[in-house]
């Protein structure tokens, strides 16, 4: 069992009015879920992380606990610093993304494996709408 989330999330000043999205699809490629939510005043990178950790709360809603050890995930997203982040190759300095990476290991336990690829932002356009809808709804 695969899935593959495509996440954004973005500010409009920095820090400033921010929102995060995420489509979830399974491994045919078809969309099961979704996310758009409005953060309040945050900053990019905050809105970066917690795009995927609402999408990996909607899917372990999507998933049932007994079959996320076998279920893999792919996070696509075009922040190359959460990617590198989670992927061990920069470090976590800063205490409120050290505290949304934390959060996003613990909601990505329980699955089979996670990978974090970095794809150019026009592969990951439906995380940047559903992110932009949000920062509009809060605007």
């Amino acid at each position: 069992m695969h899935f593959t989330i495509h996440a954004d999330g973005g500010s409009r000043g920095n820090p400033g009015p921010s929102g995060a999205g995420a489509m979830i699809r399974n491994g045919l490629g078809n969309s099961i879920g979704s996310v758009s939510q409005y953060l309040g005043i945050r900053t990019n990178n905050f809105a970066e992380y917690e795009a995927v950790i609402l999408a990996f709360h909607a899917l372990a809603r999507l998933v049932p606990e007994d079959r996320r050890g076998k279920a893999s995930v792919e996070v696509k997203m075009d922040s190359e610093l959460v990617v590198k982040q989670m992927n061990g190759l920069y470090k976590v300095k800063h205490p409120v993304l050290k505290d949304q990476r934390a959060r996003l290991v613990r909601a990505a336990a329980g699955f089979k494996s996670v990978i974090f690829t970095h794809v150019p932002r026009a592969q990951n356009s439906d995380a940047d709408a559903l992110a932009n809808e949000a920062m509009d709804r809060g605007a």
